[in-house]
């Protein structure tokens, strides 16, 4: 799925250059707020980890 929206968005910026711009410019204001950064990378952390489960006692 990745890996569509990857092509999708390759394919898109090869029609409409002036897209990269837009893209850029989305993808700065996103890096700019840093709550929004830190929420990202904690669920991107927290989908890799594998959940243990255990009886408790």
């Amino acid at each position: 799925m990745r890996w569509l929206l990857l092509g999708a968005l390759a394919g898109l910026l090869l029609a409409y250059p002036q897209l990269l711009a837009l893209v850029l410019a989305v993808v700065a204001a996103v890096l700019s707020k840093p709550v929004v950064v830190a929420f990202g990378l904690g669920l991107a952390t927290r989908l890799s980890v594998p959940r243990v489960r255990r009886w408790a006692r």
